[in-house]
């Protein structure tokens, strides 16, 4: 049976993550604390003053602990033929498949979360039961014209994004041309957006100093939703991902293409799992 790795995005952290991981592996976890500059097991399971749910430390934590439980499921015994990760996910996905080490891929994940952090005024929403098609014909409508559609989560699940201010006008609208919720996510940017699209030259420019290597099992991109080409083409895609939108529905049914049977979300939380029975 193959088995694929998914690994979660922004929003799956919790506080008390990783707390049967850190243990087992306390040299990665000396490794991620000396890199940091703060310690990664108090900021999981102590999250102190909120930090946990600031993108400058959720990034990182959502990036040590992911990369962890891949570690313990393959030492364990999983052999995954693919994987995916979902937006910051996918760093965990590189890194576990051997495109980048540990380390580099933690610097590379600060560094992402914080230039992104800097970036305010941004908000999210999880728009239900409406299609693509439908969504951006109501925003047609409105004088939101900063909207962008960031997340194709699942067919009845997709994200928008944007200026705060523009994604509170627009929840009751969408839900007047038929959709079922409309749910403000608790972010604190617009990622996937074009309010992305300043940090995404600031991050370019700071991934020129990294080496790829060619993923040892086929990684999906978020850009392309289909495996990275080769090495050279990893750092570009992981830039336009910033500021483009996550498309997650195509990665799933591609991946079930190519032989996918199995899925194992490595990180915490299951909304990787929830949305896997949502795509057809």
């Amino acid at each position: 049976m193959s088995l694929a790795f998914l690994f979660p995005g922004q929003g799956s952290q919790s506080v008390g993550m990783g707390a049967d991981l850190f243990e087992r592996f306390p040299k990665v976890v000396s490794e991620a604390d000396e890199l940091l500059g703060y310690s990664i097991r108090s900021l999981c399971l102590d999250n102190p003053d909120g930090k946990l749910g600031r993108t400058e430390h959720t990034q990182p934590a959502l990036y040590v602990v992911s990369y962890l439980h891949a570690l313990s499921l393959i030492e364990d015994g999983s052999q995954p033929t693919l994987s995916a990760g979902h937006s910051v996910g996918e760093f965990a996905a590189l890194a576990s498949a051997g495109s980048i080490d540990f380390s580099d891929g933690l610097r590379m994940v600060a560094k992402r979360g914080e230039i992104m952090s800097k970036v305010k005024g941004g908000g999210m929403a999880a728009v239900i039961g409406l299609d693509a098609e439908a969504i951006r014909e109501a925003l047609s409508t409105l004088s939101s014209p900063d909207i962008d559609l960031a997340n194709f989560n699942s067919p009845g699940q997709i994200v928008v994004s944007g200026p705060a201010e523009q994604i509170k006008e627009i929840i009751a609208p969408l839900k007047e041309a038929g959709a079922k919720l409309v749910v403000p996510l608790k972010v604190s940017g617009a990622f996937h957006s074009r309010m992305m699209e300043e940090p995404a030259l600031q991050f370019k420019e700071f991934l020129g100093s990294f080496s790829f290597l060619q993923p040892q099992i086929p990684v999906y991109s978020n850009v392309e939703a289909q495996p990275y080409a080769d090495a050279e083409t990893i750092p570009s895609l992981l830039v336009r991902q910033i500021h483009s939108p996550v498309r997650w529905t195509e990665t799933i049914v591609k991946m079930r293409e190519a032989g996918a049977q199995e899925f194992q979300e490595c990180g915490p939380g299951n909304v990787l799992t929830k949305l896997l029975r949502q795509i057809p």
